[in-house]
């Protein structure tokens, strides 16, 4: 019974210790999966020696601002989380967002049933833990990725070239290439760990793109006193060209050709007595013929005199001193190309982040949106803000000015059968604009206050003073005081001139929710063009095509399109609204100064 109790405790616990974090100075982690049902579709399992290229993009990985200096702060682990295995960066671009990263599989992977690996990050203390060198198997003995610092071999023998002449550019298959031109070089100086000998096998591997048919152009060439093999491509055809052992000449044709504008992988195995060239992790012919051990120098893009120069870019060139067996050519071939599509990357977690359930969908797009995306959001987010507050504003001051007008227009319309004639009161000055200011005219400005916010209000106060000053000069000059059909022209103008005031006052800043109206769409708009166009940009280089890899850019791009939206269709209703209410006191306005003019006429025409 104490044995099944504590087997029980230990069961409940086995999903915290597997999710045990594995150093609290690093902020945090993703889990990287090997698709092993699309490798077992294609034929393939994991080597035992084999290397996963990590594409890290903005895709994939939204962190990279929380990246060390250098990537200094990268470790990788295996599914355990607890065992550092070897890695390499080959490239690191924080500003454009990509990561090209080498890791050594751990022994067993091929027998995993998900075969997976961890990168811990986000650690500015940390030292750099890469190991080039001794990510490579003893077996590798040479390898050559061409990065921008020029050619150089990465593995621990160091056989760096004597020559060099070739261009290092960006566009490689994987980060940089070399760039031959036909008169270009690389020449590798013999060694003793260089031995390539027939009795224990060899394999060269290399990466190509040709943009145009080749005139008999030397990819690679070695040779000895008494044998020797040239790897060429004479149109679009790759051959072979061997002196054996027996010092007789023969070439092989490949039965698959080099399609231009397109990386291919370019192998060649010699298995003792036969030579085999694979294209594309494919076996593109097997050659039966035996050659004697190669110690001479090692050229690349021409032969050893530096003729027969290839045209176009190599990139990934390596030399192992095994003959390689078809599985791990193809699983090379599989992860290296650019539609590779064999590693799953999970969500980037912190410590306390929730691993059963993840983030939401919505987080993790959000998560996903790149800096010029964030830059986008942000202007929008000040128009949501400045719209809302124009619509709030004006809602709040057009439904005051309409119910003031209403409690005028009702006040109005009582003084309907007040006497006119008392305006023509004699008497002292003072009380002669007294009685002036009576029944019709000022009989609401004792309310003043009460009125204020009312525009018709403000109309009628002008049409009095207007009134007022003809009336005030028929007296003074003797005359009965009645107003000309020019007076009663100049009145409604100046009541007409403070309409369009009034306008104006209840339009102003209208015109900006006209701009989050148009504007906002097309800020989104463009948002999500920059944010395709990084997204393809970081695929193209780092030459990962599939789903995965696009569908998070994409989603994280279409949030400016989103966001632009959230701000356009509030901005149209409440436009819309407002703009009916502004319609409707107009219209009262205009009636009133009708109504207001007529009464007018007829008391003092």
């Amino acid at each position: 019974m104490k044995r099944l109790c504590f087997l029980l405790i230990l069961l409940t616990l086995m999903p915290t210790i597997a999710s045990a974090w594995w150093n609290d100075e690093w902020g945090f982690k993703k889990k990287i999966t090997l698709d092993v049902q699309k490798l077992n579709q294609d034929g393939v399992t994991i080597p035992e020696d084999a290397f996963a290229l990590i594409r890290l993009h903005t895709g994939n990985f939204v962190n990279f601002l929380e990246l060390a200096e250098h990537g200094k702060d990268i470790r990788v682990l295996a599914d355990d989380e607890a065992t550092p295995l070897k890695f390499s960066i080959e490239k690191l671009d924080p500003i454009n967002e990509m990561a090209l990263i080498w890791v050594k599989l751990p022994k067993g992977t091929a027998t995993a049933a998900e075969p997976s690996i961890w990168i811990y990050y986000g650690n500015a203390e940390a030292v750099d833990a890469q190991d080039a060198a001794g990510s490579y198997d003893v077996a590798e003995v040479l390898n050559y990725q061409f990065d921008s610092a020029g050619v150089k071999d990465l593995t621990a023998n160091a056989n760096h070239p004597s020559e060099a002449t070739m261009t290092n550019a960006e566009g490689g298959l994987i980060a940089g290439a070399a760039v031959f031109n036909g008169s270009q070089i690389i020449r590798v100086p013999a060694a003793p760990s260089l031995q390539m000998s027939s009795a224990t096998g060899w394999t060269v591997s290399t990466w190509l793109k040709i943009d145009q048919a080749q005139q008999n152009s030397v990819v690679f060439q070695r040779a000895s006193k008494t044998s020797g093999i040239t790897l060429a491509i004479k149109e679009q055809t790759a051959y072979l060209e061997v002196t054996d052992a027996a010092g007789v000449k023969q070439e092989f044709a490949a039965q698959a050709i080099i399609a231009p504008g397109v990386w291919h992988n370019l192998v060649v195995v010699d298995t003792a007595d036969a030579l085999t060239i694979y294209i594309d992790g494919a076996a593109a012919g097997v050659f039966p013929v035996a050659l004697a051990d190669l110690s001479d120098d090692i050229t690349i893009g021409a032969d050893a005199l530096g003729g027969r120069g290839f045209t176009g870019l190599i990139d990934q060139f390596a030399v192992y001193k095994v003959a390689r067996d078809a599985n791990a050519i193809k699983f090379d071939a599989a992860m290296q190309g650019t539609g590779s599509a064999l590693l799953t990357y999970g969500e980037d977690l912190t410590p306390d982040s929730d691993e059963e359930g993840g983030d939401s969908y919505i987080m993790a797009t959000l998560e996903s949106v790149t800096i010029d995306g964030w830059v986008i959001i942000g202007i929008l987010g000040v128009m949501f803000v400045i719209s809302w507050m124009v619509m709030i504003v004006k809602a709040i001051v057009i439904n005051r000015v309409h119910s003031a007008n209403k409690k005028f227009e009702q006040a109005f319309s009582k003084l309907g059968t007040q006497d006119l004639t008392s305006l023509n009161t004699e008497g002292s000055e003072e009380d002669d604009e007294d009685e002036e200011e009576s029944p019709l005219l000022f009989a609401l400005s004792s309310e003043h206050g009460t009125f204020s916010g009312s525009s018709i209000y403000r109309i009628y106060h002008v049409g009095v003073d207007e009134m007022n000053k003809r009336l005030r000069k028929n007296t003074i000059n003797n005359v009965q005081p009645t107003l000309s059909a020019g007076a009663m022209s100049a009145v409604r103008a100046s009541m007409d001139a403070v309409v369009v005031r009034e306008l104006q006052k209840l339009n102003s800043q209208m015109v900006l929710l006209t701009i989050a109206i148009s504007g906002g769409p097309f800020l989104g708009l463009l948002g999500t063009v920059v944010g395709v166009m990084i997204t393809f940009a970081a695929i193209a280089v780092s030459g990962e095509v599939n789903v995965n890899s696009i569908a998070p850019g994409i989603a994280a791009a279409l949030t400016a399109t989103v966001a632009g939206l959230a701000v356009a269709i509030p901005a149209l209703f409440g436009y819309n609204y407002l703009g009916s209410q502004i319609k409707v006191i107009t219209a009262d306005m205009h009636v009133f100064v009708d109504e207001f003019v007529a009464k007018l006429a007829e008391d003092h025409t």
